[in-house]
């Protein structure tokens, strides 16, 4: 199970470990905003397992957190889907493929199921009669969060993520 952390200015810091979310707030280093369904037990006490903390003190961050492009981010993005047909995905496509000069940028990488990249091959999707269900492009502001969540972001984090 996952954790939320915002910042004290209730902005998305990071993604931890439930275990490491209630040693924040046992060691009084932040409050518990969501609870999630869950509850740990041992012989003497109870602890609601939170979904979301928010820190006492803010923390300064020097950049802005980007998604690294990986084939996990672009399946996530893509939500497992193949997009030229609609099937379950299981390989990343370069719509302008590299050897025609293509990048390897998130305008350029689709998720794409076996058969649509075999018949795509080298070509464009015009060249090889195929038409993108939607445009690619970079992730979102928050949409690491997601990715550091494996794809499963809690339904509790949706307030804070925008």
């Amino acid at each position: 199970m996952r954790t939320l952390v915002l910042n004290a200015s209730n902005e998305p810091l990071s993604v931890v470990s439930a275990r490491r979310a209630l040693v924040l707030l046992l060691r009084e280093r932040a409050d518990m905003v969501e609870r999630s369904e869950t509850a740990w037990h041992s012989e003497e006490a109870s602890f609601d397992v939170p979904a979301v903390v928010r820190l006492r003190r803010y923390i300064s961050v020097p950049y802005r957190r980007a998604v690294p492009l990986s084939r996990r981010a672009v399946f996530i993005r893509d939500a497992d889907t193949c997009q030229y047909c609609g099937q379950a995905a299981e390989n990343i496509d370069h719509v302008i493929p590299k050897v025609q000069g293509g990048q390897h940028r998130w305008d350029n990488v689709v998720a794409a199921c076996r058969r649509c990249n075999s018949r795509k091959g080298g070509r464009t999707p015009v060249e090889a009669g195929l038409r993108l269900r939607r445009p690619p492009s970079a992730p979102g502001r928050f949409d690491w969060v997601h990715v550091a969540a494996g794809g499963a972001a809690h339904h509790s984090w949706m307030p804070y993520l925008g």
